[in-house]
């Protein structure tokens, strides 16, 4: 490989994974050794970088030494074990799991939003969730401009945010269907094709679900305002790739819907398509293999002065997940 750094992915053959490992390829980081892991299970067989067969290799500390950046997309439970051990082996450990973010001790990063505090990491930065990186986005900007006082985000979230169990799920009951055939759930709790499920993750006692807490917990951890209102929902959608969120944001004084547009349009990573009399706004079959978050359907709110709505959508493969790690990698190397 090209002159660099050494660098791991682990997970690499899940949704997750193998995204960041196209993302690397795409954005040209700087490697002269690339290192794959995956589960017990796929330990031995190939998955491809550049044109090369890299062989999966078992998790274990003794693999990990000489590792620069590892970036893991595994589980929490994995990801919790996992992490600092590689950490303690010498790499800094970009995760993309629920294991660290709400650590004190660890950076949770979305780059364009508060990438300087990369530099306080002490062997582990976390990248947000999914939802809460595309949600995020829009709001950085208006908070900057008349700062943030409540949000109410629904999320309408893909599949493949459950990764590749998700995907086939969805995949095999539209099959059933086209067959006539019975359409069973195998992965998730319900029927996924044709039909919505307002539950992701597991319900706490006060009805909200873990899903819908990771982003008002994180959301508050990277615009540093720990106090700021969010009402939170979270539905999952039949729709392959691209999560989408409506938003009403209300702030402390009053942004016109000419003034977010032109907010978000100047803001790094996000881009604007709002035009409704030519039936133009986001939606997933736009921004799948996109890096920045669409904006849209940006309007003012009936019911309060200082209130806006507003419709994002990210690929949460991309910017949600693999393509926000790839870019804490890129601020570790100058930092």
């Amino acid at each position: 490989m090209a002159s660099g750094i050494t660098m791991a992915v682990v997970g690499a053959t899940g949704a997750a994974g193998s995204t960041t490992l196209q993302i690397l390829e795409e954005r040209k980081f700087p490697i002269r050794e690339l290192r794959v892991f995956a589960s017990e299970r796929s330990v031995g067989k190939t998955v491809s970088f550049k044109g090369d067969a890299l062989r999966l290799q078992r998790i274990e500390a003794t693999a990990f030494k000489g590792v620069d950046i590892a970036i893991c997309a595994a589980g929490t439970a994995q990801s919790r074990e996992f992490s600092p051990m590689i950490a303690k082996a010498g790499a800094v450990v970009v995760d993309k799991s629920n294991a660290f973010r709400m650590d004190p001790a660890v950076p949770l990063v979305v780059p364009e939003i508060n990438g300087h505090v990369v530099k306080t990491h002490r062997g582990i930065v976390a990248s947000p969730n999914c939802t809460t990186i595309v949600t995020v986005m829009p709001l950085k900007p208006l908070h900057d401009a008349a700062r943030l006082r409540r949000v109410v985000a629904t999320s309408y979230q893909s599949v493949s945010g459950a990764g590749v169990n998700g995907i086939e799920d969805l995949r095999q009951q539209t099959l059933a269907w086209a067959r006539g055939e019975a359409m069973v759930p195998r992965h998730f709790a319900h029927r996924i094709a044709f039909n919505l499920i307002p539950a992701i993750d597991a319900f706490r006692p006060d009805g909200y679900t873990g899903e819908e807490m990771k982003l008002v917990d994180e959301t508050r951890k990277i615009l540093e305002c720990p106090d700021l209102l969010i009402a939170p929902t979270t539905v999952r959608v039949p729709v392959f790739t691209c999560h989408s969120v409506a938003v009403n944001a209300e702030t402390d004084t009053k942004v016109t819907a000419a003034q977010a547009r032109e907010l978000f349009a100047r803001f790094p990573g996000l881009k604007v398509c709002d035009d409704p009399a030519a039936q133009r706004y986001p939606m997933p079959v736009a921004v799948e293999g996109q890096d920045d978050c669409w904006v849209g359907r940006v309007r003012e709110d009936l019911s309060h002065p200082c209130g806006l709505n507003f419709w994002v959508v990210g690929d949460q493969l991309r910017k949600g997940a693999a393509t926000n790690a790839v870019q804490i990698a890129e601020l570790l190397l100058d930092s």
